[in-house]
Parts: structure tokens; sequence; C-alpha cells
């Protein structure tokens, strides 16, 4: 890499509450040079930046760009070259429905030093944060994590045989994967729960089953960020 040029620190800001970025990011974020910054990633988090530090919103959301992703990665290089120590901070961990890899190998390709600091995904976080348990010891044992938006709308949702389904970015594209579910072969009684703003002190969860829950979201006005669980765990929620 080249030693002449500053360092991007590609660091996942956790799923929403301030708190569960990791130590580690933190302090990379607290010395930053220039901060480029998401929608996502909470914003109290920028009071922890240097009072001088130049800080830039790229606005990554849930099919809303301010800007586009070949415009990022440009800002991450011209910035190394101006700065010191650049963070490129982002929503969740940056490598899970994220575009940090392609960050990571542009930077790679541009000689650019940088490091990828692990973030707390909102697929685990999320639903652990409403008591709700991934897995079961020796009942239920196997996970998928996925896309319910795809870029062509005419591609399948993915529906894996797992125990637990937890789709993210699904919320406005509830409807195919409903369809998709129940044409896997999903029981329309299987429970599911929508998290909205996980982790966050305004975070609601609505519960229901594969043949309601387009209608609870309908009726409730859910809005995106948002996690959907599919599966019997939702059933096993521990209550506080």
């Amino acid at each position: 890499m080249n030693n002449n040029t500053g360092k991007v620190y590609i660091i996942g800001a956790g799923p929403g509450d301030p708190e569960l970025i990791s130590l580690k990011g933190l302090k990379a974020l607290k010395k930053a040079d220039c901060v480029l910054y998401d929608f996502l990633s909470p914003s109290e988090l920028l009071d922890y930046t240097k009072r001088r530090s130049e800080k830039i919103c790229v606005g990554k959301a849930d099919g809303l760009h301010l800007k586009e992703q070949g415009t990022i990665n440009r800002l991450l290089y011209r910035k190394a070259l101006k700065y010191e120590n650049v963070v490129r901070l982002k929503g969740g961990d940056p490598f899970i429905f994220s575009r940090g890899a392609e960050e990571a190998r542009y930077l790679s390709n541009k000689k650019i030093n940088y490091e990828v600091i692990p973030g707390i995904t909102s697929a685990i976080a999320g639903p652990e944060s409403v008591g709700i348990p991934l897995t079961i010891k020796n009942k239920l044992s196997s996970v998928a994590i996925l896309t319910g938006r795809k870029k062509n709308p005419n591609s399948k949702i993915d529906v894996p045989d797992c125990d637990t389904l937890i789709y993210l970015m699904a919320v406005a594209n509830i409807s195919r994967v409903v369809k998709a579910l129940i044409n896997k072969g999903k029981n329309k009684d299987t429970p599911c729960a929508f998290i909205e703003k996980a982790t966050r002190e305004d975070s609601r969860v609505i519960k229901s089953t594969i043949s309601r829950i387009e209608t609870e979201v309908k009726k409730n006005k859910l809005r995106p960020p948002a996690i959907l669980i599919v599966g019997k765990v939702v059933k096993m929620a521990i209550s506080n």
C-alpha cells in the first residue's frame, strides 16, 4: 500500500443504538479528519468527531442515494490523498448487504491504506433487542440473512430451507416476500415479526403471521429501516 497517503477506516456503526459501535470503531472515529457517513449510521456518533473534521453525508438508505457508489469511491480516494485519517461510517456491518467490500476493493486497487472495522448487524441485534432468539439449542439451528429487495424487480426473492429467515429491506417489497414464502411452501400461519428502527428508543415491533403481515405493515404504516423475522423463534420471544 501507499505510505504517502492517509488511511481509510471502513467502520460498521451498528444497528441504530449509538452505544453499539465497537470500541475500536469509536477510537478511529475520534481521530478522523474526514467522515463520510450514511443516513443509517447513528447521527449521535458524529458528536465524537473532532470539531474541525470534515463531515460529508453520502446518504445511503433503503432505495435512497444522495451520492452514487462510484462517486463515494472517488471521494474516499481524494480524501485519503488530503487527510491522514478518513472514516467511512456505515450503518450495521460494512460487509452485510452493504457496499463496503466494493469500497475496500476500490481503495486496494488505488493502493490506499484501509482497514475494515466490523459492526453489529441489525439482522442479529434487532431480534435480540426485543427478546427474539435466532436459534434454540437442539430445536432450531439454522439462520439465513436475506435481502427483501432486489435491483432487478423480476428477480426471485430467496427463501432457503432454514428454521429462521431474516429479511432486510423488505418493507416496500413485502408483498413479493410474502408471495415468495408461500410459493416455497411455508405455512401461512408461520409466525413473523417486523422490527422498525431496531435498538433505537423509538423502536416498535409488529407480530403477525405470513398471511397477515402485509396487512399489518400497511395498517401500522411501517417505515424502513425495519427487519422481518420469519419462523417459530418469533413465538419464543423472551419478555423482560
